[in-house]
């Protein structure tokens, strides 16, 4: 699929792709470099974040990076 930019810099996203990517009129659409193309990514709404991190043990880790320094802070 080839397409043209247009005056503005716009340029459509093919309809396969926009089914396929369920990309509907209106989303926010994110661009990045990826060295010799261009990446896009449809920007979803996460909704909440509670939970989202549950099992990952960050709060195990900060627990046990807090205790370090305090031993460290402690020596001096």
């Amino acid at each position: 699929m080839t397409y043209t930019v247009g005056a503005k810099g716009q340029v459509v996203i093919p309809k396969e792709l926009r089914d396929q990517f369920d990309i509907k009129p209106g989303d926010e659409v994110s661009f990045w470099d990826c060295e010799d193309h261009v990446g896009l990514r449809v920007v979803r709404d996460p909704g909440t974040l509670k939970g989202r991190f549950r099992g990952l043990g960050l709060s195990e880790d900060l627990e046990a990076e807090h205790r370090a320094e305090r031993q460290r802070e402690a020596r001096y």
